[in-house]
């Protein structure tokens, strides 16, 4: 039983509470608690097998919630839920998947209409059934129409890279506006999530303004239809399926829309109630005073800074406002210095045209060296990975030997012997001690044999960081965002025999795996293993990843000293070699 099997028994227990219109304290509790859940690297089910552990230690846990957890783990089975789940049919959850449908309207499809599954739905919209009852009507039944679609394809998010060209293509849309005075983008992606759901979009103009602003919104190429139009805020959806919205604020409130939008609600939820504390009041229109009439007098609200000074609070990257540590460190005093791209002096995971890279092994170079980089690694895959054309040990040393001769050629940048050398699905190497041995970075990474039990995909991992030639572990956990899990490892356990065995952890900055996720490298900080941030890149423009593992990590709440690739040459180098 994972964390994430228990916060998702929690989180469903939550939703049917929801639908049954529950006490909403009761709700609260249980989404509290799976997120907390969710967001820990330390397996729950150890905390309940360990005698001198109690679950009620842990955040938001209470005796009742830690006797569900432990009926969980021992069993694999909750009663409680299973009785909820005796009260509403199996697909009726699916009608929250609608956009717009709260819990209260679904339960009110559900007794007056008997509606239990999206197709039940779109006959009772299509026979205007649902108009007629009350708070609904013929424009709700409209948008419940248009929003089956995305209903029936689930929940699949976005990309965050892929969301970012979205946006500086709206920004550039946008700007040349000249009845624009500020705009940003907000919510999931200015957090810089790894994947997002829609995408909003503030911008400050005058009153006079606002119609040629959303008129202008409105003309974006890829736009599928307007959904809605009010006074002040639009939402459309893309072909795409994607939604966006767009809300235009006044010059005094544009910093506290800022702030509120872009979330996150539990940091949002924590920052009112500090604000309650002192009698003031937090919106998206600004920072109040709640004078003793009740009136409120309104004290800043044009930069988002200001937010944060009113309350005495530092400013918080958008990147860690997830009420996860960054109060704690505020309070002390220690918020942390972000790592930024800057930073970064080395790539050490790349391939070339040896393997299944595109370019050879100068233009890697020459690409990396135009880019500033000080030292890289050529890491092509080893022979396990024969769809990639993996190097033999023949092929590996003679590729070697080549790097050895034409290093001369390139001033400025150290260039390491490296190899992508794969765990076999027995354990063990791919390749034998004495030609690794010969390597100056060896990564060992899982491409075969992912569907295997938690306890052997582990030893495999354990297994590597202890051969004494292995440098890093290459995207630990496998996953692919959208299109592959994570493997079953207990990572726990990866991160005490890498801090034992002095190794290092990739963060593979392909955003296709950001890999490790922001959670593992807080965790990795934790435990204080050096985090390797890599693009593991297949040509010269795959080089350029590296911003989105750098993104990756400010979310983890990584500096540059718990990133070993931004230490100069020489620092690495002694790092390379144990010192």
């Amino acid at each position: 039983m994972t964390n994430k099997d228990i916060a998702a028994a929690f989180d469903l227990i939550g939703d049917i509470l929801e639908f049954q219109n529950a006490n909403p304290f009761r709700v609260r509790a249980y989404r509290n608690a799976a997120r907390g859940i969710g967001d820990m690297t330390e397996s729950v089910a150890e905390i309940v097998h360990d005698p001198a552990r109690e679950l009620t230690d842990l955040p938001g846990i209470g005796k009742d919630l830690a006797e569900k957890i432990t009926q969980l783990v021992t069993t694999g089975h909750l009663k409680y839920l299973e009785e909820l789940q005796t009260q509403i049919p199996s697909t009726v959850l699916a009608l929250l998947r609608v956009p717009g449908m709260g819990p209260k309207k679904a339960a009110v499809l559900f007794k007056e209409l008997g509606i239990e599954t999206l197709d039940q739905l779109r006959v009772a919209c299509q026979e205007q059934r649902v108009r007629a009852l009350k708070g609904f009507g013929a424009k709700t039944e409209e948008t419940i129409l248009k929003g089956l679609a995305i209903a029936e394809a689930g929940d699949q998010r976005t990309k965050w890279a892929v969301a970012d060209a979205i946006v500086g293509e709206m920004l550039g849309h946008m700007r040349v506006l000249k009845g624009i005075k500020q705009i940003e983008a907000a919510g999931s992606y200015r957090r810089r999530c790894e994947t997002i759901g829609d995408l909003d979009f503030l911008v400050e103009a005058s009153e006079k303004q606002i119609d040629a602003v959303m008129d202008h919104f409105g003309k974006f190429p890829g736009i599928a239809e307007v959904i809605a139009r009010g006074d002040t805020k639009m939402s459309v959806r893309m072909a795409t399926g994607m939604q966006m919205d767009l809300r235009v604020v006044p010059k005094e409130s544009f910093g506290a829309a800022l702030q509120y939008f872009t979330g996150s609600k539990a940091h949002n939820v924590r920052l009112r109630g500090l604000a309650k504390k002192q009698q003031l009041k937090i919106s998206e229109w600004g920072i109040f005073r709640v004078e003793g009439d009740g009136s409120e007098t309104y004290l800043a609200g044009k930069k988002e800074k200001e937010i944060y000074d009113t309350l005495e609070l530092p400013y918080f990257p958008p990147e860690i406002r997830e009420d996860r540590e960054e109060f704690e460190w505020a309070k002390k005093g220690k918020l942390p210095k972000l790592v930024e791209l800057a930073d970064i002096r080395g790539d050490l995971h790349m391939h070339t045209n040896e393997s299944d890279g595109h370019n050879t092994l100068e233009e890697m170079i020459a690409a990396a060296q135009a880019r500033g980089l000080e030292y890289i690694a050529i890491t092509d895959h080893s022979k396990r990975v024969s769809m990639a054309r993996g190097l033999d040990a023949k092929r590996l040393l003679a590729q070697w030997a080549e790097i050895e001769r034409i290093k001369e050629q390139f001033e400025g940048i150290q260039i390491l012997k490296g190899i992508e050398c794969d765990i076999l699905e027995s354990g063990g190497m791919d390749l034998p001690d004495d030609v690794l041995a010969q390597g100056d970075w060896v990564i060992a990474s899982v491409h075969y044999g992912q569907n295997q039990p938690i306890e052997k995909i582990t030893e495999r991992i354990l297994g590597a960081l202890e051969n004494p030639h292995v440098d890093i572990i290459a995207h630990p956990t496998g996953r692919l965002i959208n299109k592959r899990e994570a493997y079953a490892v207990d990572i726990e356990q990866v991160f005490d025999a890498a801090a034992k065995h002095k190794k290092l952890l990739e963060l593979n900055a392909n955003p296709a795996r950001l890999d490790l996720n922001d959670l593992h490298c807080a965790a990795a900080k934790r435990h204080g293993i050096p985090i390797v941030i890599s693009t593991d890149a297949h040509s010269t423009d795959g080089l350029d990843v590296m911003r989105y593992g750098v993104l990756q990590a400010r979310r983890g709440g990584l500096t540059a000293s718990d990133v070993a690739n931004t230490l100069p040459w020489g620092k690495f180098e002694k790092l390379l070699k144990g010192g």
